[in-house]
């Protein structure tokens, strides 16, 4: 299309949009600014005022509010369908798509060129090529709308930042970004930030990109009130500068911090308490740097421990009697919950920033040995399991699986201690290998390398306990590795960025056993057949749609009925601050949606609802309802087999609560 049919087809637009924004009846049901409020889950792909800049997604402003309704009603009904739109669209209610539609048609018509009718752009200049191309490198999913005003080059436009603002900007990074994006910047589940990216989009690209998120599972840092514009703007502009590389932290550093403050001679025997420990539930109270011990019978505080910095994962020894947490600040506390007053009897800190720790559970070595996994430096440390002493470190810097480049920051996810072997299975997230390294003789470690797929991340077992589903997320694969005959079996195409947590073992009622896994960059639910007797097994038997991508986690549990799956990093908060729910006995019904956040009842804030745990007995299904540091949060406890609210937990103790931790789910791999 040349340009002068451009300037006619903008012409007939901008009348015809005229026209119909003016329909009475349009207007005078429409509220602009609630449209705007409720658009704003909209921007990160068609910007904050209506102009995308990726041709993938169409310029909303100027266009009828008619047409706009028209096609929100149509992905509401499943006359057109999207792994994006649908989801969202079915979020809305009818007055949110009149008031939306209302907002992006009052904008006015584009600066950009106009959008041929299949919503893909004819013509582009070589200019938004460009910004584009460096556009789609930052993030697996949906772009920002926001165009940087130029291609700014370090010679051109250089980045200056104070000694104090680089020191918040790398605060605010650990906390929030290194993640997903990783210390050096170069991508895992997030998409590369490294400065040939950003400093092609710049500034105003990134601000608003951190501000308004993807519904891919970037999170909207500024709508929801965790960052605000000064500092959005600080991290817009850091993000533009080389990134600073970290000390490595080895044996003399690690014996440094290690702590034992009760030695294993002066624990006790025997349980000192009275606790269900069976029924203990370990809460990350993440924002504050400890847990909450919270008795599952009583729903009571029993005590609140001082850890690390947002502890990723808890999990328990063999028997139940150890309780290790990590932060992402890489330090551990080992807990021993037979005391009477259960509390710290060893820490260390194992680098600098890390997410994983595991125990041994193979028959001989039950609460023997431990294991944890750094982001930075890329290794892993086997420690003794009742007092951490450090006895072996193995670097995990080493050649990625498909170009066999060498990668310095290949992070350790996901740890599973194997039921076949003695033996650790180790997720190495960017070099793409499992790692089964062999316990038994640490002096002569044998460590056995399979090659799997870029980017692994989380999984679990399925549910014989002899094949571990591992998620490589950006690859959009599940990696199906056998524990016994130490090899893989297969590489299982799923949805976008699956992030199953554990996962979730159930029967389904066509296939049998299943292992599910949901996803962060789509709305999709993947069963994957586990009957190793089947023609189906390690395929994909059945997708699930949920209620939007940005999805966590889900849960079942052998004496549920259930699938929970949460949707913690959706833009929209109407699927942030609720759960859809599946019946397992009738899985293509659809979901229901509970609205966790609401039944809360805890004001303003975020309020992301995260994490299905349930309690022992397998009758309540706990979320946490996720706010602000400054604000209130709760646990929310709903009765799994009414999908009624059953109990609020409220407590000003309980500071951004994330991750939950029943002991014996979790010291028996109940998922």
């Amino acid at each position: 299309m040349n340009l002068s049919k451009y300037s006619f087809f903008t012409a007939i637009s901008l009348v015809l949009s005229t026209l119909l924004w003016l329909n009475p009846v349009m207007a005078a049901e429409a509220d602009i600014e609630a449209g705007k409020q409720r658009a704003s889950a909209c921007f990160s792909c068609h910007g904050p005022e209506g102009i995308s800049l990726n041709p993938k997604y169409p310029n909303l402003a100027g266009q009828s509010a008619e047409y706009l309704a028209g096609q929100l009603n149509a992905f509401r009904k499943g006359d057109r369908k999207d792994a994006i739109m649908t989801p969202m669209a079915s979020s809305m209610s009818d007055s949110d798509v009149v008031n939306v539609s209302a907002f992006f048609a009052s904008q006015g018509m584009a600066a950009q060129k106009p959008l041929s009718s299949g919503g893909e752009r004819e013509e582009i200049t070589e200019l938004a090529a460009k910004i584009m191309a460096a556009a789609e490198a930052l993030y697996q999913g949906a772009a920002s709308g926001m165009p940087a005003p130029e291609m700014a080059t370090p010679s051109s436009n250089p980045i200056q930042l104070s000694e104090a603002e680089s020191t918040r900007a790398r605060g605010i990074y650990f906390q929030r970004c290194a993640g997903c994006h990783g210390v050096l910047r170069k991508g895992a589940t997030g998409k590369p930030l490294t400065t040939d990216i950003t400093q092609k989009v710049g500034t105003a690209y990134l601000e608003t990109f951190i501000k308004y998120g993807s519904p891919a599972g970037m999170p909207n840092w500024g709508t929801s009130g965790l960052l605000n514009d000064q500092d959005i703007n600080l991290m817009a502009r850091y993000l533009q500068i080389e990134p600073p590389v970290p000390p490595e932290w080895g044996m003399n550093e690690m014996m440094g911090t290690w702590v034992v403050h009760i030695p294993p001679e002066q624990r006790p025997t025997k349980q000192q308490n009275n606790f269900n420990l069976d029924n203990l539930v370990s809460v990350t109270l993440r924002d504050a740097g400890q847990i909450a011990l919270i008795d599952g019978d009583t729903k009571e505080f029993v005590k609140v421990i001082n850890t690390g910095y947002a502890v990723h994962i808890s999990r328990m020894s063999a028997s139940g009697r150890y309780l290790y947490v990590i932060g992402r600040d890489a330090k551990i506390n080992l807990i021993d919950l037979w005391m009477k007053d259960p509390q710290t009897v060893a820490e260390i800190k194992i680098g600098l920033e890390a997410r994983s720790v595991e125990t041994s559970k193979y028959k001989g070595y039950e609460d023997k040995l431990a294991i944890a996994g750094a982001y930075w430096p890329p290794q892993f440390v086997v420690m003794e399991g009742d007092t951490l002493k450090p006895r072996k470190i193995v670097s995990t810097r080493g050649l990625t699986v498909d170009t066999s480049e060498y990668h310095p920051e290949p992070r350790v996810a996901a740890i599973v201690a194997s039921h076949k072997h003695p033996e650790f299975i180790i997720n190495v997230k960017e070099t793409g290998k499992v790692k089964m390294v062999d316990y038994s003789d640490l002096k002569n470690l044998k460590i056995t390398n399979i090659d799997a797929a870029l980017f692994l991340h989380d999984g679990g077992w399925e549910h014989t306990r002899r094949y571990f589903m591992s998620a490589a997320n950006k690859s959009n694969q599940i990696a199906v590795i056998d524990s016994e005959d130490r090899k893989l079996v297969k590489l299982v195409d799923v949805g976008k960025i699956p992030h199953p947590g554990r996962g979730a073992n159930f029967i389904d009622p066509e296939f049998g056993p299943v292992w599910a896994t949901s996803h962060l960059g789509d709305a999709s639910v993947s069963l994957i057949s586990t009957d190793t007797s089947s023609d189906t097994a390690w395929q994909v038997v059945r997708t699930l749609n949920g209620q939007g991508g940005g999805s966590l986690f889900l849960k079942t549990h052998p004496k549920s009925n259930n699938l929970w799956v949460d949707t913690p990093l959706n833009p929209d908060p109407k699927i942030s601050q609720s759960v859809a729910v599946f019946d397992i006995a009738q899985p293509n019904k659809g979901y229901v949606r509970i609205p966790i956040a609401e039944w809360a009842e805890i004001g303003e804030g975020p309020m992301r609802v995260v994490q299905p745990e349930y309690n022992f007995a397998g009758d309540e299904v706990w979320f946490s309802v996720w706010n602000g540091k400054d604000q209130v949060s709760a646990i929310v406890v709903v009765d799994d087999k009414t999908r009624k609210l059953k109990h609020v937990i409220k407590d000003e103790r309980l500071v951004t609560p994330t991750g939950k931790f029943t002991v014996y789910n979790t010291q028996h791999d109940v998922y």
